[in-house]
């Protein structure tokens, strides 16, 4: 079969399309893959920057969207079954995958392959931030940063469908205003001088969850950007720099910052990413959470693609069409 495979650490322009054997299929779902996600660390694994490091040479790819070929006895899909899966953190950007059941997850008529491929990482990630460890309540408002990234969009497309009154996108530049604002968001400000732009916003008060999937030295306007009882939630750092806090501040103004690690908790909550499934799987099917509209990538521009995670060029999700 053809697959991605990378073989040197030197950053995603080692990525290439070669032939390799197909996967064991024993006790598994094989799946015959259509599309591929790309996600920020599949940069940080072609460099060898990542805490999980695979065996070289390795196919990357965490998400996948195909149609079974064939499943164990027993298992809650069957061939024939359009499915969205999680490889985790490998694997994915290859014409067939084989994956334990309780990763793969029947994908709603409504959403398109190269969607649904985008959909698990983002959206997973994004749901335990919201309601798992940041707990959302009704009205409340929500900004997030990198808001034209994959992480960013997500939180935009989800945070209404869970009860925020009004989302605030923290961009950097005016074309990627354009793709939060085409995925709902309120209101969006550029992240120079993002802290006074909220205060405006919001007359004052600061908002009552910020999702962070960039860091670096935004860190500290975020926390005085919070309202009282408010939650920062730290789920990455694109931006190169991980922070550090004070703690006083979060005494302050009763504050507090939040750690995101979805797959460490998913890895720890046996059930968690189905009863994640089970909440989403409906919104999207109604159509009261849209899907993603992912930049699509042919299976030969894979470095490419995970290329513009690592330069920020990335509107939105981004995915390889693997058939």
């Amino acid at each position: 079969m053809r697959a991605i495979q990378i073989a040197r650490l030197d950053g995603p322009s080692a990525a290439e399309l070669n032939e390799i054997p197909e996967p064991d299929a024993a006790g598994a779902v094989v799946i015959e893959v259509h599309a591929a996600g790309v996600a920020f660390p599949d940069a940080l694994q072609s460099r060898g920057l990542y805490q999980h490091k695979p065996e070289l040479p390795y196919t990357p790819g965490a998400e996948l969207a195909g149609v079974v070929r064939s499943a164990p006895e027993g298992a809650h899909v069957a061939a024939g079954d359009r499915v969205a899966a999680l490889t985790m953190l490998s694997g994915a950007m290859a014409e067939v995958v084989a994956l334990p059941a309780d990763r793969v997850f029947k994908l709603p008529d409504t959403v398109s392959f190269e969607a649904g491929a985008g959909l698990l990482f983002n959206d997973l990630t994004v749901h335990c931030a919201l309601r798992t460890r940041g707990r959302l309540a009704p009205g409340e408002t929500v900004l997030v940063h990198g808001a034209a990234g994959g992480i960013g969009t997500s939180t935009l497309r989800l945070a209404p469908a869970f009860g925020a009154a009004r989302t605030i996108a923290v961009v950097s530049s005016e074309d990627k205003a354009e793709i939060a604002r085409a995925a709902g968001a309120s209101d969006v400000v550029l992240a120079d001088g993002f802290k006074d732009s909220v205060r405006e916003l919001t007359g004052g008060r600061g908002v009552d969850l910020i999702l962070d999937p960039v860091g670096g030295d935004r860190f500290t306007d975020s926390l005085r950007s919070l309202a009282p009882g408010g939650r920062l939630l730290v789920v990455g750092f694109t931006g190169g720099d991980i922070p550090t806090v004070k703690v006083n501040r979060l005494l302050l103004n009763n504050v507090d910052a939040v750690g995101v690690g979805w797959g460490a908790w998913a890895m720890t909550h046996p059930g968690y990413l189905a009863e994640q499934w089970a909440e989403l799987e409906p919104l999207l099917a109604s159509g009261a959470v849209v899907p993603p509209a992912p930049e699509v990538y042919p299976l030969e521009r894979a470095a490419d693609a995970i290329a513009s995670l690592e330069n920020r060029s990335a509107k939105g999700k981004v995915v390889v069409r693997v058939r």
